[in-house]
């Protein structure tokens, strides 16, 4: 029987979109996501862009000196743009292409292991509330203590992918 007949006692499950029926419970573990790679706001822009070419990474998050609290991210391709534009060099620090977090204000969605994998592709496809599309997600644990991965929408399209139907 299929997931959502009457006999299993979910009825119809909503999807929205063609992957969700694929998902089957998966969460956001099941992606086995790398651990996040953290620059600090005072290290190099090249440092950081030879710590992402040789983990392959397109993201990578920036952390305070002192307390490792989680001050925003890097985006490896937007740094790119920077530096062929010349408004960043790569003796530059980090703080100066790092796109911050605006803590004040903003509620941000948490997004953990044990996070539903609609519910990621929800916050790729739309944000929080339907603002616009992310990139990237950081994984944390439920308290938002501690960084554990990130997750991009190219992992859920792997991972749908990988899973057989």
């Amino acid at each position: 029987m299929g997931l959502g007949s009457p006999a299993n006692g979910m009825g119809s499950l909503p999807t929205s979109s063609p992957w969700a029926q694929k998902y089957r419970g998966a969460t956001v573990e099941d992606l086995d996501p790398p651990p996040a790679l953290s620059v600090k706001p005072t290290d190099s822009i090249s440092s950081a862009l030879m710590n992402a070419y040789e983990r392959e990474y397109t993201h990578l998050t920036v952390v305070s000196d002192d307390t490792r609290a989680l001050l925003g991210y890097l985006s490896i391709p937007r740094l790119k743009a920077m530096l062929d534009k010349g408004s960043v060099r790569e003796s530059d620090y980090v703080e100066h292409a790092m796109q911050r977090f605006r803590r004040r204000g903003n509620v941000y969605k948490i997004i953990t292991m044990d996070t539903p994998l609609e519910e990621l592709e929800g916050f790729f496809d739309g944000g929080i509330d339907g603002s616009g599309p992310q990139d990237f997600a950081v994984v944390t644990d439920a308290g938002r203590r501690f960084v554990l991965g990130v997750a991009t929408k190219w992992d859920l399209e792997e991972f749908v992918k990988r899973r057989p139907a």
